[in-house]
């Protein structure tokens, strides 16, 4: 591929993995800077920086500033996490889906979910709780805090017709997120929504995602006993 044909991030983004996975920068290395990259490949910094960026995230550059960027001498391999939509999820299985809005509304959130959505004390949150079924029986339940003012459209949007899940996903761009698992055994609330006994083991997601100016929204998933996670490196 000639110099010309670097055109876009994605492009020196593979280019600069192929030259590290070919061993032609070795681990340890120090790699050319980004204007140096930048005529090479015949396109602009800001290109090799966002391809270079990627690369470091991932682990696989070292990227110090003044230093110069370096191929990682011990680099992590890291597991991807996408945000799933949960029906496609359930009718991967073959299963057929089904999800229901227990409870909606506009209210002030707890302090440690104002701490997390990052909003002042007072200023009310859509607040869902939700249950999404597989082939009849529940599979997950949601807790969600949206903040309206990053969500253009969401109190107008038919959230039993569509869940937030879904309608978020397909409708709201975000810069950045995180996710926390945890374990819990299963209390009286958990019990009767998840069709289970009290004290069964249940898995738990927390998942927060933001924008520039918002922390957008912030769920918490549990999901009946049995539910197994898969993900790669």
């Amino acid at each position: 591929m000639s110099g010309g044909e670097f055109k876009s991030w994605q492009s020196v983004q593979a280019e600069v993995l192929r030259r590290i996975n070919a061993r032609e920068w070795k681990p340890g290395d120090f790699i050319p800077n980004e204007s140096e990259l930048s005529v090479e490949f015949g396109c602009a910094r800001a290109t090799v920086n966002r391809a270079l960026r990627g690369l470091a995230e991932s682990g696989l550059l070292d990227r110090r500033r003044k230093a110069g960027t370096r191929v990682a001498l011990n680099p992590v391999r890291k597991a991807t996490l996408d945000i799933p939509v949960i029906r496609y999820e359930i009718e991967g299985k073959g299963q057929s889906y089904r999800h229901s809005v227990l409870s909606q509304e506009r209210m002030v959130p707890p302090s440690g979910i104002r701490a997390r959505m990052q909003t002042q004390t007072g200023v009310k949150l859509l607040h869902l709780v939700t249950l999404h079924l597989a082939d009849g029986k529940p599979y997950v339940f949601g807790d969600r805090w949206i903040n309206p003012d990053a969500v253009p459209g969401i109190e107008k949007a038919d959230l039993s017709a569509q869940s937030a899940n879904e309608w978020l996903v397909a409708n709201i761009p975000f810069e950045g997120g995180d996710f926390s698992f945890s374990a819990m055994t299963a209390g009286k609330r958990e019990a009767e929504i998840l069709a289970c006994k009290e004290g069964e083991g249940l898995f738990v997601i927390e998942r927060s995602t933001w924008n520039k100016s918002h922390v957008i929204t912030s769920v918490r998933l549990t999901f009946a006993p049995g539910y197994r996670m898969h993900t790669q490196i």
